[in-house]
């Protein structure tokens, strides 16, 4: 007779547990959500709480997890950001990492998954959908607030670009989280995948203390988990950007 599962939660993140399963370690969530599984996953209760496993081959988060990912994770009570949500695999753990008192704002412009994160939202009572484009995040400061952490999947060449932009307009300045999880093939063949990632590490510790980057091979081949903890220059940055006025238009300059 196989032994009953027994859930022991992260030190960092409460609602993070892990499951030791004959010789693995198994990752779950305590689920803010209602069955049916979001995509095949398996449920498990113990009293009036209910759990999903976290599977890496699914959701990145959870594989640069089991690759031991050090840096920032979502938590109980916190309010997170999330840029490329799709149709909800993984924002809905981060759904239930946040628990019923904290918020996921997700982020998706296409209206196909867009749909199905809105129907996915109906059973996840902590997950806000927001239609719209990841590029443009003033387009959407009106629905977002203030937030503790901002993870990101956008598989688009100027991806480190888009995710600080968000990052300087909706982290808290007090050591808001940053986690990026990184699509090498998107960001040109000018490069090899290390080097992509050394480029985005440069570029991201101009306003974070960065953690160690994790590979996410096998579960997601190209893929990187790439993150840490905003610094000051990174809202300082942010606000003389906002305060340099634009260039007048030349129209003669234009016709050249």
């Amino acid at each position: 007779m196989r032994p009953p599962r027994v859930f022991r939660p992260a030190a960092d993140s409460p609602r993070l547990l892990r499951v030791r399963s004959d010789d693995r370690v198994e990752l779950w969530t305590e689920t803010v959500g209602t069955e049916p599984s979001v995509y095949g996953e398996r449920w498990a209760y113990s009293g009036s709480r209910s759990f999903r496993s976290f599977e890496p081959a699914r959701s990145k988060l959870s594989a640069g997890l089991v690759r031991e990912w050090r840096g920032p994770v979502p938590s109980e009570g916190e309010r997170w950001l999330y840029l490329g949500a799709a149709s909800g695999t993984t924002a809905s753990h981060v759904a239930d990492l946040v628990g019923p008192a904290g918020r996921v704002y997700a982020v998706e412009r296409s209206l196909r998954p867009f749909h199905r994160l809105l129907t996915l939202a109906l059973r996840w009572p902590s997950l806000d959908p927001v239609l719209a484009d990841a590029r443009e995040p003033r387009s959407f400061s009106g629905l977002v607030p203030s937030v503790d952490g901002v993870y990101a999947d956008i598989a688009q060449a100027d991806q480190v670009e888009i995710v600080v932009a968000n990052a300087a307009l909706f982290l808290r300045e007090a050591r808001g989280a940053l986690v990026l999880a990184l699509k090498t093939a998107s960001m040109g063949r000018d490069a090899s995948a290390p080097q992509h990632v050394r480029r985005a590490e440069e570029e991201l510790a101009a306003g974070f203390d960065l953690e160690r980057s994790v590979r996410l091979d096998p579960f997601h081949r190209g893929h990187y988990l790439v993150g840490g903890r905003a610094r000051p220059e990174l809202f300082r940055e942010a606000r003389r950007a906002r305060a340099t006025p634009r260039r007048a238009h030349s129209p003669e300059r234009s016709r050249r």
